[in-house]
């Protein structure tokens, strides 16, 4: 039984974060977890940050994670990884697409963007341990760039961190996902689980 385990997924709007943690949140209850979701939206129509909880166990009653008490975190991109710190602790296994969405200031020139490096070298600094890769170039393989959630999933799936069999997470995904996408999105599902497998 699970006492608890607790998710947290950064994200710009468009990424397709809240899809992701809907389809994850979904699965657990399927295997009969209780299940807590919250989620913080920014402007998220506009490309804002938002931050989906998904939290399930037995000990779970609130949707909000404590800090420091991540099990897994899922940076759909890198500064917002960032951002989710206070979330991180040394038992966190965080996965970070490095693919950029630089906000409107970065493009208007008046502030800059970190290297990525630098915030991989953050992360690791207070995770257990951190998982990064191109996750936009990834999806391009599968097909289309708006599957990257799906990329992201299979990694995460492939690291065999979460209390959830690999099957009833890829049928939830298939479930969830617009009709007419299933075949990218299991494409870009298992090509996410290839990048773990060979790393």
């Amino acid at each position: 039984m699970v006492k608890e385990f607790n998710l947290l997924i950064s994200a710009v709007g468009g990424q397709g974060g809240l899809t992701l943690s809907r389809v994850i949140a979904s699965a657990a209850v399927k295997i009969g977890l209780k299940v807590r979701v919250g989620e913080t939206l920014g402007m998220s129509q506009r490309g804002g940050a938002v931050i989906s909880f998904v939290r399930m166990g037995e000990d779970v009653y609130s949707p909000l994670i404590p800090e420091g008490e991540t099990d897994v975190l899922i940076g759909m991109e890198p500064i917002e990884a960032l951002r989710a710190a206070k979330y991180v602790g040394p038992k966190t296994v965080a996965i970070v697409n490095t693919r950029p969405i630089k906000p409107v200031p970065v493009n208007l020139g008046l502030e800059e963007y970190p290297p990525i490096e630098k915030v991989i070298e953050l992360l690791s600094k207070l995770s257990g341990k951190v998982i990064n890769f191109d996750a936009y170039e990834i999806a391009k393989h599968a097909g289309s760039t708006r599957v990257v959630n799906s990329v992201m999933l299979g990694a995460i799936v492939a690291l065999k961190v979460l209390p959830i069999p690999r099957e009833t997470i890829l049928e939830t995904l298939l479930e969830n996902v617009p009709k007419g996408t299933e075949k990218i999105n299991e494409a870009a599902f298992k090509l996410g689980e290839d990048k773990i497998k060979e790393d």
